[in-house]
Parts: structure tokens; C-alpha cells; sequence
């Protein structure tokens, strides 16, 4: 396997946001800067070191900038340049698996192009970590060397490897060098070598030789190298500006970039999270061992799988799950066990509540334990957990080509591999084995497995299937805790070299590890993007945090072929981590939330009047500062609609109301600036925005069923499974006249403006009257218009609407040499930019769509997409059993869409109907189409009609996003290829808004 990397526009932001903090900073690189007295004299320390140039923007620039840059993303503006040792610290916040890594790295090379710099030093707090960015390093070299046409030279700092820091000082490309603070703030000798003269570096300390350069440094998790020692030692570095990254910064600096938490989810670039709790009950020594593994839901009566003990022929007590019913009585299926005499009869098996109830009143939820348990009892039922939420995710994974990987955190090592033992197998690694053939064997029994997965579980060897990365003492060979040395004290080991660098390997179908225990991973520096299942075989505690620990599975998946899963159509289908919590799922998702609203510190907490004036919006005219006019509106919608609360936080009922598409609509002053008044709302902290953490315990399997197999399923599914490839028929020329006729008419641009107030100091008569602004008197005003303002910031302005445009620098440059206005361009840049990148953007959107051509392809989707595709659905969620879909249940996106099914459900004229899965994807030029409804019809009894629908709550253009008008579009043109390939009964294609129109449009000939 090999990692593919794709440019996202999120990472790009990030990118941005840092270099666009130095516009103006004059570009000079390190080509003509060798001397002759360097060259022969290089132990000399002066200025003929290849270094960063110095900053030639003024401080006042650089504020000016950042100020910019924050004032786009609405962060909190910098009042003035924090700088910590005299030097600039830039703050970028990035949750956890978004790929920060890749961000700075793409970001030195946006430096290097941008400004020339070329030294760059990447300080980590652990050798895992830097042993992981050294790898991000390796595998996007080839990705990165296509996009810049020049590769970066990187190495480890190694204070016995000295030569690599004369490279770097004098090489003139790109050069990195990756150094963990042990090494440069820890008392050993080695560490020391840094600062010491030293005769194998022609007596020179090699710190003056790094601090000669005026290397850029960038902190990785600086939040974990906030101790005395380092912050003392970074100004030794005489570092140009310091770059910290982290999900959770300890000290705030200038924040330019952030995509916390929230912002991760609600863009689905990270997984979506739910929690297997196990919540021991009734510990009351009574000896009534229960656990209640989960309910089925069937066409009858539903059952239960529940654990209790059964006394074997033997003699022998062993605790076993059976399939229980209504009425069953476990003193008999115990075989006259006394603990299970008091009325153990179910009496109730409740589907909704998720639960059993004996007719001696105790009643057990799923995920809840009764009776008389140990703690060994307890990590046996997470293994068997772990393993069952594994092999399910396994069977919908493996047909596309995604490896599932588990982790197990254990508290000690002798747990899982211990050398006292023959068979050097600790306790959790023979309950794993027992529990591991137990649940394949019983996996194999279910209905509707795929046989190439089947034969794929089959060959793989249980005893190789799990393994444990730890550290090993090179001399004993056996297994050391990693944080402790041979005498007691606190080391770092290379504890993970061996997952890091064999990443690619591990996520083959090749490689039979599949379950992976794992002691010293818990810190941050490891993680695996197909880590699906995490099991926490520990104790709770306060030094590890719930959401370090979930971080190392939140990362997006690849496939075989080293695609990540991108796709915002399925990516939460996909990608969803299981977390087999040790406790409750409610302690552990409180937990887990309280961490989460700790990390967002940087949010704003209230969304009165005040919050908004002044906020600069987007809209097709450019940017747009909101009055306090304005203002007011929108503070009295959110009131009105009782959007927030007393104290003006904003309300779960707002983000309830926006994921159902319902919001009440704005007043018609504001409807202009409804997207950025929405972001502007969205951006402000709120419980009710928080990732939602599912409870797997409420979910059940959406099966399918029979009416897949029926002959009308089939036939329809034949017509439209068909695989399809695009071309788009336009030639360039055309479009760069249509661009330049659009710009020409359509291109205002408004010119820069700012008011200047001058007022007098009032009369002093109390002390919160001098605090006050009421204490000064405005006496007159003047505007300042665009010609009277001057900035030193320079634009690139081919390359940002080539960016915004896609297309070439040079398409751009002919479209830009024959527009009337173009002097409009020094007036308002951003505006100008910005609404000539729409109007390209709108006249190629739209001759897109009339030169679209599609051609089929012999290949098409198997049937097996609907295996693939089986979710699980939250009891809550779903109605009851239907009859004429696939599969058991359908989720609905909206009320519009529930109350389709219903009609659907019961209509006559219907035979089979599906939600067609996610996965079925019609290729566009503006991303891959998901269509709603597959549905088979007869007609007098005899002729079917094929009808591929979807369902939107209005057919108003003005509801329908740009992006949303064109793919239905597109899918039109789709559906009229492939239905002038079948002679009779051809696939009829439209968007409907509820059952009636679609019979409107059936009836038709």
C-alpha cells in the first residue's frame, strides 16, 4: 500500500492563515548568498551562514495582517504582537486526526515559495512523536515534490551525527530538522552536547551553528513543553517567529487558525464517535451473575442474548450466552442453578428500552451487568465487546477495501504478555483467544455474510490475529514498562518504531494483525487511520484524558489502494469509532463532553448585540461589516425564536431546528447576509453543537431482507447500477469570453472606506463614568475612501483566482487583460477577488452543465452494496418493521422524507422500494450524487415502471444551494443516457416533494 494524499481545502485554510500573516515580507531565497570566506572558513560565526532572512515588514504590518487573518475566521483579534522572548508566537488550533502534521509541512513550503525561507526546526515532546512526524515526512515526499517541483531535506537531530546540522546550515534548499526537547533540556551528556564546545565539530557548539540561521521553529503539542527548561532554551534557537500547533493550546499567543472539535465534526473530518458502556449493577454478593449482551428484533416476539451461569455435566460452573424468550426460566436453563430460584422468568423483553425483566422485579438494561461480578469478569465482557463490534464492522468494511484494526489500552504490560508464564501469555491474551474463537464461531452462523469476507476471516490464524507493541529490553528481551529504565527512572524509549514504521503494512489484507494491545500508546504521537474499536482494559484516571485516548482512533480511513474516505455522502456511514468503555456510558460521554467543552476555550460564550457589531461578513459583494443596526435584527430573531436564552447562550433548540432544516427564516433586512450571520451564530459555543457521541447500546442492526430477492428488486436494480464516467465538451476560449462579457457587466466593486471620529473628553464626575466611552463626546467625522488608504500587503492576484477558480494562471491573465474595470482592483483587493472568482465560477458552473456528456461503463455496482451498507439505527429513530423496503428500517434525513415512506409503505401501486446506500454515487463535475429512491411500480397489474426519485421539502429554486441545482442536473442528463440504452420501461429520473407529485409524474406517459 501506498498513502494517497489529496489537496483539502480545510488544510489549505490552515495553510493560508499562517503565511498570509507575513504579507508583504519581500521574497529572497539562499542561492546567491554563499561566500568564499564560508566556504573555505566555515567554523567562522557570522553572518555568511545560509539562514531565514530577517523580517522586512514592520511590526505594524505584521498585526495588521494577523488581524486580517483572524478577521475572516471571526476569531478574537490580537490587540497588539504577542511575542514571548522577544519573539512571535502564532497559535493554530487543529483537532486531533484532521492532519496538522501535513498542514506544516505543506505550510514550509508555502513559506519557501511565498518568502524564501528555507530553515525550519520541528520540536516535539516525545520521541513518538517525532519518530511519527518523520514518517508524515517520508510518505507525502513524493505528493509534496508534484505540487512545489522540490523535495525537503529532513533528518533527527542526533547530537552523534553533527555532520547533519552542517548540512543544514548550509545547504540551500528546504532542510528540517526534527528535534524532541529531551534533547536540547535534560541534564545527560548526550543532551547536553548541544551547548558544549566540541572537538568533533571543529570545536564549535552546535547550537551557535543552528542559531546562525534564523530557523523558523514549529512546536508540535506545545501545550506538553510548557516546563521551565524549554521555554528557557527556545530563545537559544534565535528562532525568525515560533509556529504552535496543537487541539489544545495551555497558553494562548496570536490565535490565526482554528478548527477545534465542533469544527472537525460538523465538517466530517474526523470519526463519528459511539460508546459501548458497561455499567455493573446489583453488587450486592448475591451470586446472580447476569449480563445482557443485546435484544433482536425480529418479525415475532424479540429476544435476548443474555450471559449467565450454567452448570455443565461435570460438575463444572461456566458462564455462557443463550437466546432467551419470553417466558423462560433461568433456574431451569441453569440446570437447577439455587442462585437463579428466586422467579428468574423473564416476563417482559422490551425492544424500545433496550432491556429484560424477570417476574422478581429485577430488570437489566443491554450493557448491564447484575450480580456478583470481579473485575476480571468485567474485562472479559469488553474483550468479547471489542471483538463482536470488530467482526460487524469487519463484514460492512472489507467489500471496499477498508482493513478495521482495534486497540486494546491496558494499564500493565504482565497483563497481556507475560514471561513468567510457559506460554508467555498473560491473562488478557488467553481471555482474547477463548473470546475470539467464541464470537467467530458464532459470526459464522448469521445469515447474508459475503463470501469472499467469510473466506477472508477463515484463513486468518486466531494465534496471529492480535499482538502488543511495546518496549524490550535489548538485553533480557522481555518486556519493560516504556517510561521507566533499568534503574527506576523516567525514560522515553522508541516504544512505538515498529507500528510507525510498518503503518502501510498494517493496514494490508496481508497482515493478520488485526487487534492490537498497547501500554505506552496512550500518549499523543501514535495513531492509525482504521483504527475503528477502542477497547480501555484500565482504571479511569486523571492523568490520561478520555479524549487523548479516543484521539489516536479519530483519524479518517484509507483503503487498500491508500484512498482516504473523504466523501461527505459517506464518510460518517464509514467511519465511525467504537469506544468499549471500562464504566457507564453516561459517565464516560460526560466525561468525555466536559474535556471537549475545556478544549474550546477560545469560542465565544454569548451571542448579545454587542458580539456582533463589527463582525465582517461574506456575501456576492464582498465583504460586509455588520452595523449595530443589524445587530440588533439578529439578536432580536435569536430572541424571538427562542434561539437563546437569559443570559444570550445560544440554545440546543437552535442546532435541533438546523439539523432538521427548519430554522425560522431571517427578516428580509438580513436575508442577504444570511450565510455569514449563520456562521457568525454557529461559531458561538453551544451545548447543542457538541460532536454527537452515540450510545451503542440503542442501536440495532438494519437488516436486509427478503424483498431484496424479489424479481421486481432485481429488474430495477439492473437498469440502474450501471457505472458511468463524464467528459465535459468546452473549450477554453468560450469560457474566458463569456467570463470577461459576465465581468464587464456584472463587477462592483465598493471602494475601501473607514470613518474617523474626533471627539473631546467630557467632564470627569464619577470613576465608572472615566472607564466609560459615554466619558468622550464625538464633535465631527470624516470618511477615508480606497485612493486615501494605503497598505503594504501584496497580492498575488493571478494565483488567488486560480486558487478560487481552478483553473490555469494563465486563463485567468486573459480574462483579467480585457476587463473594463480593473482598476477597481486597487480600491478593495479582497472584493475584488472575490467577486471575480464568483462570476468564472458561475459561467463555468453553468457551461459545464450544458456541454456534460456521460458514457456507461461495462463495469457496475454489485448487489453487495446493500450488504456493505447495513447501518445501525437508534431505537429512537426508526418506526416499525416495514414492509415493502429492503431493509428492515430506513433513517430519514427529514419529515418530508418519513412521511414519503409511509406513503410508500402502504401504497398499492408500489411493489419493492430501497433508499439507495450511500455508497451508489452518479460522478458530476461538482462531486459524486447520491439519489434518494429506487422504486418498482405496477401498472394494470402487468407493465412496471422503474422510477428513481428525489425528495426535497420545496422545489423553490431560491431553497435549492447552487451545488444542489447542479448535481440534480447532472443527474437528469444521467438518467436520459441510461435510459436511452433500455428499449421498454425506460428509468424515469425527477425531484419530487411528496408522494402525490411522484404519482403525478409516474402517471404520465
Amino acid at each position: 500500500m501506498k498513502f494517497k494524499f489529496k489537496t483539502q481545502s480545510y488544510q489549505t485554510n490552515a495553510v493560508n492563515s499562517v503565511v498570509d500573516c507575513f504579507n508583504g515580507q519581500h521574497y529572497k531565497d539562499n542561492l546567491n548568498d554563499t561566500s568564499e570566506t564560508f566556504l573555505t572558513n566555515p567554523e567562522i560565526l557570522n553572518d555568511n551562514y545560509l539562514k531565514n532572512k530577517e523580517l522586512n515588514i514592520s511590526d505594524h504590518t505584521i498585526l495588521s495582517n494577523i488581524k486580517s487573518v483572524q478577521n475572516r475566521q471571526n476569531l478574537i483579534q490580537s490587540s497588539d504582537l504577542i511575542k514571548k522572548s522577544n519573539c512571535l508566537n502564532l497559535d493554530i488550533e487543529m483537532e486531533t486526526g484532521t492532519g496538522k502534521t501535513y498542514c506544516y509541512i505543506k505550510t514550509i513550503f508555502e513559506l519557501n515559495k511565498r518568502y524564501g525561507w528555507s530553515k525550519f526546526i520541528i520540536i516535539v515532546p516525545t520521541i513518538a512523536i517525532r519518530e511519527g512526524v518523520f514518517k508524515s515526512f517520508e510518505i507525502t515526499s513524493e505528493h509534496f515534490a508534484e505540487s512545489y517541483n522540490k523535495k525537503a531535506r529532513f533528518f533527527k537531530y542526533n547530537s552523534r551525527r553533527l555532520h547533519e546540522i552542517e548540512s543544514f546550515s548550509s545547504d540551500s534548499g528546504i532542510n528540517v530538522m526534527i528535534i524532541n526537547i529531551q534533547a536540547f533540556n535534560a541534564r545527560g551528556a548526550d543532551n547536553r552536547r548541544i551547548y558544549d564546545e566540541l572537538d568533533d565539530f571543529q570545536s564549535r557548539r552546535p547550537i551557535d551553528v543552528i542559531m546562525q540561521c534564523n530557523p523558523i521553529l514549529i512546536l508540535d503539542e506545545p501545550q506538553k513543553m510548557e516546563g521551565s527548561a524549554t521555554l528557557n532554551a527556545l530563545p537559544q534557537f534565535n528562532p525568525l517567529f515560533i509556529l504552535r500547533y496543537s487541539a489544545t493550546h495551555a497558553t494562548q499567543h496570536n490565535l490565526i487558525h482554528r478548527l477545534d472539535a465542533v469544527d472537525a465534526y460538523n465538517q466530517k473530518l474526523v470519526k463519528k464517535i459511539e460508546v459501548r458502556g458497561i455499567q455493573p449493577k446489583g453488587l450486592d454478593g448475591s451470586g446472580s451473575y447476569l449480563y445482557l449482551e443485546s435484544i433482536e428484533i425480529s418479525k415475532n416476539a424479540p429476544i435476548a442474548r443474555l450471559e449467565f451461569e450454567i452448570k455443565l455435566r461435570n460438575g463444572s460452573i461456566k458462564k455462557q450466552i443463550r437466546k432467551i424468550s419470553y417466558g423462560d426460566n433461568l433456574y431451569k436453563l441453569s440446570n437447577e442453578m439455587e442462585q437463579y430460584k428466586d422467579r428468574f422468568v423473564v416476563s417482559q423483553i422490551d425492544k424500545n428500552n433496550n432491556s429484560i425483566e424477570f417476574s422478581n422485579g429485577i430488570l437489566i438494561k443491554v450493557g448491564e451487568a447484575y450480580g456478583d461480578l470481579s473485575e476480571i469478569d468485567i474485562r472479559r465482557i469488553q474483550i468479547r465487546e471489542t471483538i463482536s463490534s470488530h467482526l460487524e464492522k469487519e463484514l460492512l468494511l472489507y467489500s471496499q477495501g477498508i482493513k478495521v484494526l482495534s486497540l486494546f489500552f491496558i494499564d500493565q504490560v504482565k497483563k497481556y504478555r507475560d514471561y513468567d508464564q510457559a506460554d508467555e501469555k498473560g491473562i488478557y491474551a488467553k481471555i482474547f483467544e477463548e473470546e475470539y474463537h467464541n464470537c467467530v464461531e458464532d459470526f459464522l452462523n448469521k445469515k447474508n455474510i459475503n463470501y469472499n469476507y467469510l473466506k477472508y476471516l477463515k484463513d486468518i490464524d486466531p494465534l496471529k490475529t492480535h499482538n502488543g507493541y511495546f518496549s524490550i529490553d535489548r538485553k533480557t528481551k522481555r518486556l519493560i514498562d516504556p517510561t521507566i529504565d533499568r534503574n527506576g527512572e523516567a525514560k522515553e524509549v522508541d516504544a512505538y518504531e515498529l507500528i510507525l514504521k510498518d503503518k502501510e503494512k498494517l493496514l494490508s489484507f496481508e497482515e493478520n494483525t488485526r487487534f492490537i494491545f498497547s501500554h505506552s500508546a496512550l500518549s499523543e504521537g501514535w495513531d492509525n487511520p482504521n483504527v475503528f474499536v477502542m477497547c480501555m482494559l484500565k482504571h479511569s484516571n486523571n492523568e490520561i484524558k478520555r479524549r487523548q485516548e479516543v484521539g489516536r482512533g479519530l483519524r479518517l480511513c484509507v483503503t487498500q489502494s491508500g484512498e482516504r474516505i473523504y466523501n461527505p455522502n459517506i464518510v460518517h456511514e464509514i467511519n465511525q469509532l467504537t469506544v468499549v468503555a471500562n464504566e457507564s456510558y453516561h459517565d464516560f460521554v460526560n466525561g468525555l463532553q466536559h474535556e471537549i467543552i475545556e478544549s474550546l476555550s477560545s469560542r465565544p460564550r454569548i451571542a448579545n448585540q454587542s458580539y456582533f457589531i463589527g463582525k465582517v461578513i461574506h456575501t456576492h459583494e464582498g465583504e460586509f461589516v455588520i452595523t449595530e443596526s443589524l445587530a440588533a435584527q439578529i439578536y432580536r430573531y435569536l430572541v424571538k425564536n427562542d434561539y437563546t436564552n437569559e443570559v444570550d447562550e445560544i440554545l440546543p433548540s437552535y442546532h435541533e431546528a438546523k439539523n432538521k432544516n427548519q430554522l425560522a427564516p431571517l427578516p428580509e433586512v438580513l436575508k442577504p447576509y444570511s450565510e455569514g450571520i449563520f456562521s457568525l451564530i454557529n461559531s458561538v459555543f453551544s451545548d447543542g453543537a457538541l460532536p454527537k457521541i452515540g450510545n451503542a447500546r440503542s442501536l440495532r442492526k438494519n437488516q436486509i431482507n427478503e424483498n431484496i430477492n424479489m424479481i421486481e428488486f432485481k429488474e430495477l436494480w439492473n437498469r440502474i447500477n450501471k457505472k458511468a464516467v463524464y467528459k465535459v465538451n468546452f473549450k477554453t476560449s468560450e469560457l474566458i469570453e463569456k467570463s470577461i462579457k459576465a465581468i464587464n457587466e456584472q463587477l462592483i466593486v465598493t471602494p475601501l472606506s473607514y470613518k474617523v471620529d474626533i471627539g473631546s473628553q467630557k467632564q470627569i464626575i464619577s470613576s465608572d463614568e472615566m472607564r466609560s466611552m459615554e466619558s468622550f463626546s464625538s464633535s465631527k467625522s470624516r470618511t477615508v475612501f480606497g485612493n486615501q488608504i494605503s497598505s503594504n500587503i501584496k497580492y498575488d492576484l493571478l494565483g488567488k483566482i486560480a486558487n478560487e477558480t481552478n483553473l490555469l494562471r494563465k486563463t485567468i491573465a486573459k480574462i483579467l487583460e480585457k476587463i473594463e474595470n480593473f482598476k477597481s482592483y486597487k480600491e478593495n483587493p479582497e472584493q475584488f477577488i472575490f467577486e471575480v472568482s464568483r462570476i468564472i465560477n458561475e459561467q463555468k458552473s453553468t457551461m459545464i452543465v450544458e456541454k456534460l456528456e456521460y458514457r456507461t461503463l461495462d463495469d457496475s455496482y454489485s448487489i453487495d452494496i446493500f450488504t456493505a451498507n447495513q447501518s445501525t439505527l437508534n431505537l429512537n429513530d426508526t418506526s416499525e418493521l416495514l414492509k415493502k423496503h429492503v431493509y428492515d428500517f430506513v433513517v430519514t434525513d427529514s419529515d418530508v422524507e418519513k412521511n414519503f415512506v409511509k406513503e410508500l409503505d402502504n401504497s398499492d401501486e408500489v411493489i419493492v422500494y430501497a433508499k439507495l446506500p450511500k455508497g451508489f454515487l452518479i460522478p458530476t463535475p461538482v462531486g459524486d450524487y447520491n439519489p434518494d429512491w429506487a422504486i418498482s411500480f405496477k401498472e394494470h397489474d402487468v407493465k412496471h415502471i422503474y422510477f428513481v426519485a428525489e425528495t426535497k421539502g420545496s422545489m423553490s429554486s431560491m431553497d435549492l444551494r447552487q451545488i444542489e441545482k447542479s448535481k440534480i442536473k447532472c443527474a437528469k442528463k444521467y438518467f436520459e443516457e441510461l435510459g436511452s440504452l433500455i428499449n421498454h420501461n425506460k428509468v424515469k429520473y425527477d425531484v419530487v416533494t411528496d408522494y402525490n407529485k411522484l404519482m403525478d409524474i409516474v402517471s404520465r406517459p
